[in-house]
């Protein structure tokens, strides 16, 4: 070896350059064209130069199959943390409790106690489906519940339906036509007329006053001719007393526990003969009987409420048709005539108080112990109306002379006004500080509300306004039952304290 191959031959390194930013200045200063560099590379496919579309990253719900992927890694995470018993026969007892083999064909323990596992881990979403079926059952079942449903009527509601319809189109014509005569009256007669009924109102004073029975009056009324007033009470005993005299004129004896009302036949002491059905009554035992104006026995009997409790009757205009409010939750309406019960209808969740029916003989109104009221079409018989506002139950009902107002007393101690056809309340009378036994509107023209309440005490209130007009207060016991005469003269009460009173304008004692 000589001594330059011993020499050490130094190789000079190539220095890194780093180029930041173009290399535009770099090939302008070796001589070469950028531009046609470029373009070479792009037709090479080396270089791919955008359009300047952007493509924008989804970031809304993730699809099914990535739920689904989601889910089941979540359920194995699940299975992990999930003890199973390691021993197999406790294996076998918990598939067996879970409704699943305790054993597949070739299966070991180990592969038993996975399979145990796995359906554990799986048993949340299980549950979750069969929650959602049984809510879907459920939610078919409240729509089947809330769907209105008809059967098909009897010839005798076929035949009572027209009845009713031709008795009330011709008297709503008629009342249309005084409403529109009414108007062409102006302002200031109006006024002036409003002006003095109101001072009648206000002069009304305790008249006279009798005790009815050794038991608590439940009941009176006015008969149509405005001479004779009908009490009910507790003793099951009903009265027809004289007016203004209050003398006794028959004890009608029938009913053998407690008279829950009477009523009058609409054309009773007027046209209709003193033979005939002239009055109703009832009682807690679900007994309804019928009676003329000349014998203390009763001349009929309507069966078919026993053993729930009747709390009101009242006579349909016409005179043809007997309206019940029974304590299993319906009211029935009964044809005079034939003889049987043409509509039972049910509507209202608890037992039915009361009931009455509009002038022209088109509707009935129901309240109930479930503290709603209830509009009936009898023609159809469709609820046209649902009069929810009331705090507890509704006690009484009464429609206007107007035919469109209807007033409810309650057992919160108010008594409202609904206008049927704004399906609404019109305007709520905190009335009484006790519950509200009755309402009566002014049987006339109705400018005037009676109430009659558990706190002793009856007033009368301007209509539409709810003013209060007068305090009837005499009583020593609760005010059961109040009525207006169809003549105005004379406002009746019956109280607990087992007395009735008169009421009369000063201007005539």
């Amino acid at each position: 070896m000589s001594d330059s191959d011993d020499e050490v031959v130094s190789v000079p390194k190539r220095q890194k350059l780093v180029h930041h930013g173009t290399l535009e200045e770099h090939m302008k200063k070796h001589g070469r064209n950028t531009d046609l560099l470029i373009q070479t590379g792009i037709d090479a496919g080396n270089i791919n130069i955008s359009d300047g579309k952007t493509m924008e990253i989804s970031g809304g719900e993730p699809s099914d199959s990535t739920k689904a992927v989601l889910a089941e890694f979540d359920r194995r995470r699940r299975a992990r943390h999930i003890a199973v018993p390691t021993d197999d026969a406790e294996v076998k007892a918990k598939l067996r409790s879970v409704g699943e083999p305790i054993c597949y064909f070739g299966e070991g323990p180990a592969d038993r106690r996975e399979r145990l596992r796995d359906y554990l881990s799986r048993l949340g979403e299980i549950q979750a489906k069969e929650d959602e079926v049984k809510k879907r059952e459920e939610s078919m079942k409240k729509e089947q519940e809330n769907v209105t449903w008809y059967h098909e009527g009897t010839l005798a509601l076929k035949e009572a339906r027209i009845v009713l319809a031709q008795y009330s189109l011709p008297r709503a014509a008629r009342r249309l036509k005084g409403e529109k005569t009414d108007s062409l009256v102006t302002h200031t007669q109006k006024q002036a007329k409003l002006q003095e009924l109101t001072k009648t109102m206000q002069s009304f004073t305790n008249e006279a006053s009798q005790i009815g029975d050794s038991r608590p009056m439940s009941y009176c009324e006015f008969s149509p001719n405005c001479e004779m007033l009908a009490t009910a009470s507790w003793s099951g005993l009903c009265k027809l007393w004289s007016v203004p005299d209050c003398e006794l004129i028959r004890t009608l004896k029938g009913h053998l526990c407690q008279a829950s009302c009477i009523t009058f036949h609409p054309q009773a002491s007027l046209t209709q003969s003193p033979q005939s059905i002239n009055m109703a009554s009832c009682d807690q035992s679900g007994t309804v009987k019928l009676w003329n104006l000349e014998s203390e026995e009763p001349i009929a009997d309507i069966e078919g409420h026993s053993p729930f409790r009747v709390s009101r009757v009242a006579f349909h205009p016409s005179g043809r048709f007997l309206g019940t409010a029974c304590f299993d939750k319906s009211w029935r309406f009964w044809d005079l005539e034939a003889q049987e019960e043409i509509i039972h209808q049910e509507g209202h969740s608890k037992e039915v108080y009361c009931l009455t029916f509009q002038n022209d003989g088109a509707l009935a109104c129901s309240g109930g112990l479930d503290g709603f009221g209830r509009v009936w079409d009898l023609r159809t018989g469709r609820c046209i109306m649902f009069m929810e506002g009331h705090l507890k139950s509704v006690l009484s009902v009464d429609f206007s002379p107007s035919g469109y107002h209807v007033a409810s007393g309650s057992e919160d101690n108010t008594a409202k006004v609904w206008d049927i056809r704004q399906r609404r309340c019109l305007y709520t009378i905190p009335a009484h500080t006790n519950l509200v036994s009755r309402v009566r509107f002014q049987p006339t023209v109705g400018d005037y509300l009676l109430t009659a309440s558990y706190d002793n005490t009856c007033k009368i209130w301007s209509h539409p306004t709810g003013a209060p007009v007068r305090t009837l207060a005499a009583h020593e016991g609760k005010i059961m039952s109040a009525d207006i005469s169809s003549n105005l003269k004379y406002i009746a009460t019956a109280s607990f304290d087992r007395t009735f009173k008169l009421w009369a304008p000063e201007n005539m004692l």
